[in-house]
């Protein structure tokens, strides 16, 4: 073992024995170790939801705000500042990826994204390059630093990227498409293309990955929103494969969730090395207890529209549903099935986070 792997092991100890702030309390849990009660942070927890980031998209792109150090710290910071969560997540997208390879992206005016081309041959597969990928992403490290600074040890800090799966499919259909296909065509028609072309973008979440723990994360979560696209028989070589190949190459020391939403495929998502597992709002938390290892920690999974149209009082039963089926189990971190919705009512999403506290 090196000087920096016994320093970084007797740190984790002290993180054990230390009386717990927002930041260990999480760090254990995705861990698996004992807490005093779970850590709680949401998907999409800074953005739209929040009046104050509202204010700032008045001013500015979102482009701008993920583009720009300073603005995307502010942002990553005001849901710590206004829910005291126990982790905040780097302001970002997944997109930042494919568009330091060469395919820019931005938001269509009806909703929903759109690459400024979409991959259509092997010769533009060929042409996205990951050649100083790190030194074109750089403003989100420099982002990351500032929001470490900022939180001073008191909450933890994730990165994130998107799963190749994922991400192949918005640059083959160019964008937010109703129905992605051409992905799994590509994957069932020619195999050796696809394959190519994971590879590629498997190097190119690497390095991104990297350059976030670098840069100071606490962990990692790859979102793999469009697994569920997947049959179960075709989700180990498609997508969880090369999941796997990320999570072996990034550091072996940083945690790393993975949230593949829709994938019922268990066994699989636990051979990517994954230490945790976040779950969909339609699965079962108590199912998914009973088949996951011990030593794999479960994120999730409150259903995001009861934040739009339940009260207080519901939300706080069903925080309460979550915390008993996940009683006695070491390594549970309260999440939603998926992101926060942009009409979220700010009193449920106190509610959540004052069921979780009072235990």
């Amino acid at each position: 073992m090196s000087n920096r792997d016994q320093c970084v092991a007797a740190w984790e100890e002290c993180l054990t024995m230390a009386k717990p702030n927002n930041r260990h309390r999480f760090l254990n849990a995705v861990r698996c170790r004992p807490v005093s009660y779970p850590p709680v942070w949401l998907m999409r927890q800074a953005g739209r939801v929040l009046p104050e980031y509202r204010e700032l998209r008045k001013k500015h792109s979102f482009l701008e705000l993920v583009q720009t150090p300073e603005l995307a710290a502010e942002v990553t910071l005001q849901p710590i500042r206004r829910f005291d969560f126990d982790a905040a997540i780097i302001f970002s997208d997944i997109l930042v990826v494919p568009e330091a390879m060469g395919q820019p992206y931005h938001f269509r005016d009806s909703g929903g994204v759109e690459m400024d081309f979409a991959v259509q041959s092997a010769s533009e597969i060929a042409r996205l390059s990951t050649e100083d990928l790190t030194g074109r992403l750089q403003y989100v490290a420099s982002a990351i630093r500032l929001v470490k600074e900022e939180l001073n040890g008191r909450a933890a800090l994730l990165g994130f990227a998107g799963s190749p799966w994922t991400l192949a499919n918005f640059m083959l259909d160019g964008g937010s498409a109703r129905q992605h296909a051409r992905a799994r065509a590509l994957f069932r028609e020619n195999r050796p293309l696809f394959d190519l072309f994971s590879e590629k973008l498997t190097a190119a979440v690497t390095e991104f990955l990297r350059l976030q723990i670098g840069a100071g994360v606490d962990a990692i979560q790859i979102f793999d929103s469009l697994g569920g696209l997947l049959p179960a028989d075709e989700f180990e070589a498609a997508s969880g494969r090369w999941i796997k190949q990320i999570i072996a190459n990034v550091d072996g020391r940083t945690p790393v969730i993975v949230f593949s939403r829709g994938t019922r495929n268990w066994e699989a998502l636990v051979e990517t090395g994954a230490q945790a597992i976040s779950a969909d709002a339609l699965a079962s938390l108590a199912g998914l207890r009973r088949c996951l290892p011990a030593d794999v920690a479960i994120q999730g999974n409150l259903d995001p529209g009861l934040l739009v149209h339940g009260t207080e009082e519901t939300v706080t039963t069903e925080t309460a549903r979550l915390l008993e089926a996940m009683h006695g189990r070491h390594g549970f971190i309260v999440n939603l099935g998926h992101g926060v919705p942009p009409a979220a009512r700010l009193e449920n999403i106190q509610a959540l986070v004052n069921a979780v506290r009072a235990g």
